[in-house]
């Protein structure tokens, strides 16, 4: 239960922080600390069965049949990251709450980032790699949100944009390689996977599978070539920025290759790929780190090299590189943030991070710049801290790396000119913004913040000096925990934390580092360039320009490929959709097999020739009226529909009939409020060319509509007379009643059987229908581009147009009918659409059924009534109806998890009331009535969006009227007072 919380907290507390109102910065801090705190409690709860090796687990069923179970892991090594992930994010929040201004809107930040520390928790604790890759992606999709906190500036777009394009891209390639060692392996189990590392090293999809693994971890980790996207992300407000480089997103790349070392490492392609790319974000970062203007592009250049650091001791196939690779993450996590928040201070309390601008600020803030002196000197490596300890463990680990003479040398001296630049940006970012002349040209007059926001900052650089002098006490414990969870109690090699290791090779080349460091930046500092100008040679390689110019390249290439298949014209849209979709039936087609079966044809019956002639000729007049009338080409069309309806009827399936003839009562309707948008004709110039071009047009659909017709006909006849395969209907027949308690074996499959389905389409239906009123708040056609003009939708005979008054004046030629009877129908089409509801699991109905007689009768309200006489008395808020009828229905689904059953598995309870008798409730009602609620709030919130243009055509040409507009004008009218 305990790891439930964990995961599941976060995202409770970002529901109820996005509800709070904008004001409420203490309360959102408040509620965004509590639940960082007790996922960290909960968290530090778990240790003493972690300690020895032990594994905590917690296995929910999902879809057992499948092997799809919500599994929960913890280990020594990822109870390190999860808590590190809570600890960080109770501090950030704290730094936040004195950081963010009160004008921001706090709610959506503080909302945001609890769903981004649950989305961290939920991967690192996740025991199933499909469910990893889910989190995997959530953090994407949360850091995203974050990333673009400040949407209004055009850095914050776009460097959201850029990092959800890079980590996105290698989710895909992560899950596609997730999916092939599940197929190796016969399971994605995490435990079964990491002891299945000979399998899959000794599989022919190996390379593959590290490739696409790789990728995935060195675009989330913003390892080289894909480096690019993280400089750009310090858009960010600053404690995200702390937070994803310090415990979150940033460190779920080095996470997952420390999770898979067990069963990816070991190889020469793994030393190759892995420790190339870490080699090169090594160099890279902290080279580029040196030449940056701002205090955030610093640390962000620094992270990547940091970064790359851990990425290359995961790939030197080496046990104590592992080690000394977990050990760094925590070191990172704690200077990194410490020096993330003095950077948010000094901006907070300047006005700018600019290095130009800045200096002598240890003079206003000295409590600020002693607490970021100790957090740069154990980023740069100095002895007494925790940097140097594990920077250390780096230099000992590159002298045995490889065999290779040249490595033997090379990483070595890559590893120390490394460090000398780490030294170097580390004293750069010191001097130049704490020491110096006092800088008098600053946004603000720099001084002290509010004690409460250094806090966060003094914990984690006392936590520094406590590792770096004392890490076999403080974090030795900790560190054999994780890293024997990573490599197995047989496997763990042995480690010593001590502060002196006597005068050898690494000591001496942690010495060259640290004074070739301070050499380098003397020798910067006195350059004409002063450091400040962008990095030779680096400039060069822009990734950040290479990524624009793909974008650019991509977007131009479907902009031609757009203008190549799209046109203005819905028909040539259908046309081609058509003929692509005849294209691939044909390939489809079997041509080894028989197309026709063995079944002979039977006896064709008169009454039904007669009524498919009939409909066959309202088809024929529909085409023919089209060019003509709409409104008699429409009316044959629902010709047609009612013989579809009659057809289904025929071959004993009432429930298709009745679903299809409310939909065709509904669809007529919506065309029909829809026909005075529709544009005119194109006329041309030339007669003769005009009617050569359409008369063409009509030639070619005629011809693809038989093509389609004789070919959806011949599809038809081909099924039936093949011998009826016996199985999949007689599956549902036998199991309707016992197993989903109805005798109507369509609606059980709805919704028992096949529920999942119905619940995503009722999810489709309901995001449609705010589509449509979302795009008709704002949508206005021109006058000369509607197919009947306003003065002929006015005055001229049987026009049809939408009244907005029931007692208005009609025009010569119109019939009315009294509102007054419609008005009746409504208490009986309630009374009906309540009984279609309720009887349809047992006989023809059913929840969809009921919706649409229901929203039907209030369609005909706003008809005959008008639109602001209904308004102005109805309660029927379509949006509210649309919500409760999807919680409803998923509300359904989730009962089930009470009894320990899948989602969706129906229940029954049986009770014996005096007088009724006995009753039989059962959970498909609550789910049939969340499909009723949804249907009537989607369809009368399409339908009456587009009432309210016919409306707005006439009554308010030039402004934008909403239901609000419409409900105030009519209670005005109703008392006599000004509009």
């Amino acid at each position: 239960m305990r790891l439930v919380l964990i995961v599941l907290l976060p995202f409770l507390g970002s529901l109820c922080a996005g509800f709070l109102p904008s004001n409420a910065r203490n309360a959102e801090a408040w509620l965004s600390g509590f639940v960082a705190v007790a996922c960290f409690a909960l968290t530090l709860s778990l240790y003493p069965l972690v300690e020895d090796g032990g594994v905590v687990r917690m296995i929910v069923p999902w879809l057992p049949q499948y092997g799809l179970e919500f599994y929960l892991r913890v280990d020594g090594y990822s109870w390190l990251f999860a808590t590190l992930v809570a600890f960080m994010g109770a501090l950030v929040v704290l730094y936040a709450r004195y950081y963010m201004s009160a004008a921001d809107p706090v709610p959506r930040f503080f909302s945001f980032l609890l769903a981004f520390m649950g989305a961290m928790l939920g991967m690192v604790l996740s025991g199933n790699l499909i469910q990893l890759v889910l989190f995997w992606e959530l953090t994407s999709l949360t850091s995203f949100m974050l990333i673009a906190y400040w949407y209004h500036l055009d850095d914050a777009r776009r460097g959201a944009r850029m990092a959800s394009t890079v980590t996105g891209a290698g989710g895909l390639c992560l899950l596609a390689g997730v999916i092939v060692i599940g197929e190796i392996v016969g399971s994605y189990d995490l435990d079964r996977v990491l002891a299945s590392g000979d399998l899959i090293r000794g599989n022919e999809w190996y390379p593959a599978i590290l490739v696409l693994v790789a990728l995935g971890a060195l675009t989330k980790s913003a390892q080289f070539p894909f480096q690019f996207w993280l400089p750009n992300a310090m858009a960010a407000p600053t404690p995200v920025s702390a937070y994803l480089h310090s415990a979150t997103m940033v460190k779920a790349g080095v996470f997952l290759l420390a999770r898979l070392w067990p069963v990816l490492s070991g190889t020469d392609l793994w030393f190759a790929i892995i420790g190339g790319a870490g080699l090169c974000s090594l160099l890279l970062g902290a080279f580029a780190a040196i030449f940056q203007r701002d205090m955030k592009g610093v640390l962000a250049y620094s992270t990547i090299s940091h970064l790359g650091l851990i990425t290359l001791l995961l790939g030197m196939n080496s046990p104590l590189a592992l080690v000394a690779a977990i050990f760094h993450m925590m070191n990172h996590a704690t200077f990194k943030a410490s020096l993330f928040m003095a950077a948010g201070i000094v901006d907070h309390e300047t006005g700018t991070r600019d290095l130009q601008l800045l200096s002598g600020l240890s003079r206003a803030m000295p409590i600020t710049a002693t607490l970021a002196v100790v957090a740069a000197a154990s980023m740069a490596g100095v002895p007494l801290l925790n940097g140097f300890i594990s920077k250390e463990m780096f230099f000992a680990e590159t002298i045995f790396a490889a065999h290779d003479p040249v490595l033997r040398i090379g990483l070595p001296a890559a590893a120390t000119i490394a460090g000398m630049f780490s030294v170097a940006y580390s004293l750069r970012f010191i001097h130049q913004v704490f020491f110096g002349p006092v800088a008098r040209d600053l946004p603000r007059t720099p001084h002290e913040p509010t004690r409460w926001m250094l806090v966060p900052s003094a914990l984690l650089v006392s936590a520094c000096l406590l590792v770096g002098s004392m890490p076999g006490t403080t974090v030795g414990p900790v560190l054999g925990t994780a890293a024997e969870a990573v490599l197995g109690a047989s496997a763990m090699p042995e480690f010593s934390l001590a502060l002196w290791h006597g005068f050898n090779m690494p000591f001496v080349m942690s010495l060259l580092a640290l004074f070739g460091g301070v050499g380098l930046y003397i020798a910067l500092y006195f350059h004409r360039r002063q450091a400040h100008g962008a990095a030779p040679f680096i400039d060069r390689f822009d990734g950040r320009r290479a990524f624009d110019v793909t974008m650019v390249t991509l977007i131009r290439a479907a902009d031609r490929l757009t203008r190549w298949l799209y046109s203005r014209r819905l028909q040539t849209q259908l046309v081609l959709i058509v003929c692509i979709a005849l294209v691939a039936a044909w390939v489809a087609l079997d041509e080894s097999s028989s197309f026709w079966g063995p079944e002979p044809v039977s006896r064709i019956d008169p009454g039904f020739a007669l009524m498919w002639l009939v409909g066959a000729a309202c088809a024929i007049g529909a085409a023919l009226q089209a060019k003509y009338h709409r409104l008699a080409a429409l009316i044959m069309v629902g010709g047609t529909g009612l013989v579809t309806c009659l057809t289904f009827a025929w071959f004993s399936a009432p429930d298709l009939a009745l679903t299809q003839i409310a939909v065709e009562v509904v669809t007529l309707v919506l065309i029909l409020l829809g026909l005075r948008w529709l544009p005119r004709r194109i006329e041309m110039d030339d007669p003769d060319r005009r009617t050569v071009r359409a008369r063409a047009r009509r030639a070619r659909d005629l011809v693809l509509a038989v093509i389609v017709g004789a070919g959806m006909a011949s599809l038809a006849l081909a099924m039936m007379l093949r011998p009826r395969a016996l199985g999949l209907a007689e599956f549902f027949i036998d199991r309707s009643l016992p197993e989903g308690g109805g005798r109507n074996v369509v609606n059980v499959i709805l919704v028992d059987f096949r529920g999942f389905d119905t619940l995503g389409e009722i999810t489709v239906v309901g995001i449609v229908a705010l589509t449509v009123y979302a795009l008709l708040r704002r949508f206005r056609p021109a006058p000369e581009t509607m197919s009947v003009p306003r003065a002929q939708r006015l005055d001229g005979p049987r026009s049809l147009h939408a009244l907005p008054d029931p007692d208005e004046k009609l025009p010569e030629g119109y019939l009315k009918i009294p509102a007054v009877i419609v008005r009746l129908l409504m208490p009986m089409a309630v009374i009906v659409s309540i009984f279609f509801l309720l009887r349809g699991h047992n006989s023809p109905g059913g929840g969809f059924v009921g919706g649409l007689v229901m929203a039907t009768t209030v369609i005909a309200q706003y008809m005959i009534s008008g639109t602001m006489w209904v308004e102005s008395r109805s309660r029927l808020n379509p949006q509210y109806w649309l919500a409760t009828g999807l919680i409803a229905a998923a509300v359904a689904g989730m009962g089930s998890w009470l009894t320990a059953r899948t989602f969706l598995t129906a229940m029954s309870w049986d009770f014996h009331l005096p007088v009724i008798g006995e009753l039989h409730v059962s959970s498909v009602l609550l789910f049939d009535l969340g499909v009723y609620m949804l249907v009537i709030g989607a369809t009368v919130l399409m339908l009456v969006a587009i009432a309210h243009q016919s409306l707005r055509s006439h009554r308010k040409p030039h402004a934008v009227a909403d239901a609000t507009e419409v409900r105030v004008e009519a209670a005005a009218q109703s008392t006599g007072a000004p509009t």
